[in-house]
């Protein structure tokens, strides 16, 4: 054989390198058969923990089929216990291996080894997945062990991990078919906080619970309205929380809505959702916070102040990003007339002028150019101008203003920037759905893009109804489908009186 040849020839793996081939390729495949018998030709019974997991996540790919589930439990506490017993004073688990071993004893049926296999994550300095929760979680739920499956919850949130659609959905069932009706109103409050929109298998759950006999019981006769109507404008509207409204049978239809949030079914008007009051606060707080500690806090805190005694504004405008739109050519600036038609259009329709936020440096750059000069003074003259001091950062501050002030905000700025990711709150996105008016000039003429009239969550409404979107649809709203619920006699003149109630789905003419 030719010398160069033999350099050019393969060495020669070692059993460990080829067990792990070997395994790597029963993985992929899912074969739970070639790697048990991959396993018992090993010379050596113990493994490493990589390959201890890949052996355990075959096991548990292996649970959906019939003919391969029993052996797969079988094997895969074999596997296990034989590790623990064996090294119980090295033997450190990562959390794979808890969660593999887990949806064994899920499968198995024994709720109560996986919730503490799930509990151990603490035992070996390990973070916390909800996907470790979930094996015990879910067993409780389909056993119908609802106490069980509350307590699993309760660790969760102690964790600092939050509820996805799955276990919030698995909740809400063993909820429902206890008949316990005020966890299931809690549930469905949770699930409103958590998701856009349900899917079929959620929305399913939901249907049972309103087509039972328990749900058409649960329920006040008798209710403050003034006491709803507050709690919902607390709340930032679309809910109010205090529990079922009415009492008798619920009619169900799956419903489309229309473009201005009137539903389809039951003609009742959908709300656009904002953050509630304490969540509003607790955002102007932290804005505030942030800003302090990137901003000269002086000038912040004189900001801050003067925002407290000027709160009369229903809108604040970001300047710069208005005045500077589509101003990238040779004689382009800063447009002063895009920025005037935007203070002229809100104050058409609110008859109150907005607040504009813009850089000293700008204002005064403006006020030397006599064409604008006495727009711009009229404007200071106003108390609607606010210069932001040199060297800062106007995000900040046309930020903190339309959050204190609970109103619109005029921006095309997507709020991707650094600033923005500090912020990092779970509520930012809701809140810019609701406050963001966006524009543009097509032709010299301005159209300002409103918030939508509806916002696409889970509402429920101050006569009790319940109005329940589904997932998909998103790239056009009007093919999405939602669950109305009322109470019969609700909505005595809706399309729901109108013989319709065998109808598949009802769609908007």
């Amino acid at each position: 054989m030719n010398p160069q040849n033999k350099k050019r020839k393969k060495q020669k793996l070692n059993p460990e390198a080829e067990f792990r081939i070997s395994l790597d390729r029963c993985s992929k495949t899912k074969d739970l058969s070639a790697a048990i018998s991959l396993y018992e030709s090993s010379p050596t019974p113990t493994l490493s923990l990589n390959n201890l997991n890949s052996l355990l996540y075959i096991c548990s790919n292996s649970l959906t089929n019939l003919e391969t589930r029993d052996l797969a439990i079988e094997f895969g506490f074999k596997l296990f216990d034989l590790h623990r017993s064996n090294n119980s004073s090295i033997f450190k688990p990562n959390e794979a291996t808890l969660t593999a071993v887990a949806r064994l004893a899920s499968a198995k049926g024994d709720g109560d080894y996986a919730f503490e296999l799930s509990k151990s994550v603490n035992k070996y300095a390990l973070a916390p997945k909800l996907r470790t929760y979930g094996p015990a979680l879910f067993c409780f739920s389909d056993n119908g062990m609802s106490d069980k499956a509350y307590e699993v919850e309760e660790h969760i949130k102690s964790v600092g991990l939050q509820l996805e659609e799955p276990e919030l959905a698995a909740l809400l069932k063993v909820s429902v078919e206890s008949g316990r009706e005020k966890k299931v109103y809690e549930y469905l409050h949770k699930l409103r906080a958590a998701v856009r929109g349900v899917n079929e298998s959620t929305a399913e759950i939901i249907e049972s619970w309103f087509k039972g006999e328990k749900a058409a019981m649960a329920g006040l006769v008798n209710w403050d309205e003034d006491e709803v109507k507050e709690a919902i404008l607390r709340n930032g509207g679309g809910w109010h929380g205090l529990g079922w409204l009415g009492t008798g049978k619920w009619i169900i239809h799956r419903s489309s809505v229309a473009s201005d949030g009137r539903c389809c079914a039951c003609d009742q008007q959908l709300t656009c959702v904002d953050i509630d009051r304490a969540e509003t606060e607790k955002f102007a707080q932290s804005v505030a916070s942030l800003a302090m500690e990137r901003e000269v806090q002086s000038n912040f805190k004189e900001f801050q102040d003067w925002i407290q005694q000027n709160s009369e504004y229903e809108a604040v405008v970001d300047g710069a990003n208005i005045g500077l739109y589509q101003q990238n050519f040779a004689e382009g600036g800063f447009s002063v007339s895009q920025l005037e038609a935007v203070v002229k259009e809100l104050y058409n329709k609110s008859n109150r002028w907005p607040l504009i936020i813009l850089h000293n440096k700008r204002v005064r750059t403006l006020l030397e150019n006599s064409s604008i000069r006495e727009l711009v003074q009229d404007w200071i003259d106003k108390r609607i101008l606010y210069g932001t001091p040199y060297g800062s950062n106007d995000d900040w501050y046309w930020l903190f203003a339309a959050v204190k002030l609970k109103c619109l905000l005029v921006t095309n700025d997507e709020m991707r920037d650094h600033i923005f990711e500090l912020i990092g709150s779970s509520f930012f996105l809701r809140w810019k759905e609701r406050h963001q008016v966006k524009y543009t000039f097509i032709k010299n003429n301005l159209k300002l893009l409103m918030p939508p009239s509806y916002s696409v969550v889970m509402q429920e409404s101050g006569n009790g109804s319940w109005h329940v979107p589904l997932s998909g649809g998103a790239g056009d709203e009007s093919f999405r489908s939602w669950l109305c619920i009322t109470r019969q006699g609700i909505c005595e003149n809706s399309i729901i009186s109108a013989q319709v109630s065998g109808a598949k789905e009802i769609t908007c003419p």
